[in-house]
């Protein structure tokens, strides 16, 4: 088991693509559970297979990141997928 507690957090783009992409070899390659503690939940969403929505340190939704991105359960959580930064291109 590896915990990653913000690993890629205060690392320029490139350096942290390399580390995510480190981390994937890991644990594809030794069979490793990764537990990743982020705030950036564009990394999540990438990352991780499953993920934990925590509030006030209580878990407020749990399951396939997938799903909570795409149809979010908790009020917590759609507020948070609704505030991540998208690509717009200029008209």
């Amino acid at each position: 088991m590896l915990i990653a507690d913000e690993a890629v957090s205060a690392l320029d783009v490139s350096v942290r693509a390399q580390v995510l992409n480190l981390l994937m070899r890991l644990v594809d390659d030794l069979g490793l559970t990764l537990i990743f503690v982020s705030h950036d939940l564009g990394v999540v969403r990438h990352v991780c297979g499953d993920a934990i929505v925590m509030n006030a340190g209580r878990i407020v939704e749990a399951g396939p990141t997938r799903r909570m991105f795409e149809h979010p359960q908790d009020a917590y959580t759609a507020r948070l997928v609704a505030a991540i930064p998208r690509f717009r291109a200029r008209p």
